[in-house]
């Protein structure tokens, strides 16, 4: 009975879980460490290896992997710019085709402000030139 009420209680458990838990924890954590010691180790091997070869070959490497970096940034810039293209002459043609595609009111606000600014200057223009011929 009174083990029944110690598992009941909010935050007690059974001494025996705590230790299957601290054992599991231990357990995973050792062999963490270990994976990544081994993971060091092989690391520091491997670049010991690659290190002279790397100097060896990097005169052919160096510009081999520039010359790849800049083909693969031309073909995503590439990409991109079509993607972008794309989308644009998709917005247009439904603006076009009056299906209001997004950000559509706010360019008819700026177009009505710009022919509105362009009606003044006309009208000042005008005026300016009947005082100048006055």
């Amino acid at each position: 009975m009174a083990e029944l009420q110690q598992s009941q209680q909010p935050g007690k458990q059974p001494r025996s879980q705590q230790i299957v838990k601290a054992t599991t924890a231990v357990t995973a954590g050792g062999s963490l460490l270990v994976l990544s010691g081994l993971t060091l180790a092989a690391t520091v091997i491997l670049m010991t290896i690659a290190t002279p070869l790397l100097v060896i070959f990097s005169p052919v490497i160096v510009p081999a992997v520039m010359t790849v970096s800049l083909l693969l940034m031309g073909f995503l810039a590439s990409g991109g710019f079509g993607v972008a293209g794309i989308t644009a002459m998709s917005w247009i043609y439904g603006y076009v085709t009056g299906r209001h595609p997004p950000g559509s009111d706010q360019l008819e606000q700026a177009r009505m402000k710009l022919a509105v600014k362009a009606r003044e200057m006309k009208d000042r223009a005008e005026q300016f030139g009947h005082q100048v011929i006055s």
